[in-house]
């Protein structure tokens, strides 16, 4: 069986971590898909999907991480081609386990939109697919 929902974000900063594992529980526990995997994609070229620790200091860990690694300036695509070259590296994808109609996911472990050129009103689609 296979089970289809997309969900809208609205960021408010340049980059930003959206916890969105609350959304993407919602649609697996709507597809009534007891075992299998749960793949959540960004339907954008300037955004990714992460699963890490929802920790405030992470958080901005991660951010100037990403930042130290791709500076804003210096591309020839033009003004948000660290957004495109960040989503690269990190994916705008995830795939995780369903398991009696759950996320199978660690005590630890959020999923996230990864806001790379925002603010910007933003697509996420689950796709649930299992028995």
């Amino acid at each position: 069986m296979v089970y289809r929902a997309t969900f809208f974000i609205n960021t408010s900063a340049s980059q930003e971590l959206v916890d969105v594992t609350d959304q993407v529980e919602k649609v697996v526990r709507s597809s009534k898909i007891e075992n299998g995997i749960c793949h959540v994609h960004s339907e954008h070229t300037t955004s990714g999907i992460v699963v890490n620790e929802n920790e405030p200091g992470l958080i901005q860990d991660f951010l100037k991480l990403l930042s130290s690694w791709v500076p804003r300036t210096g591309w020839s695509h033009g003004v948000n081609a660290h957004a495109h070259l960040k989503s690269l590296i990190i994916g705008n994808s995830r795939t995780l386990p369903v398991f009696q109609g759950s996320l199978n996911l660690g005590t630890w472990q959020s999923v996230f939109f990864l806001e790379m050129d925002g603010p910007r009103r933003r697509q996420v689609t689950v796709t649930v697919i299992g028995t």
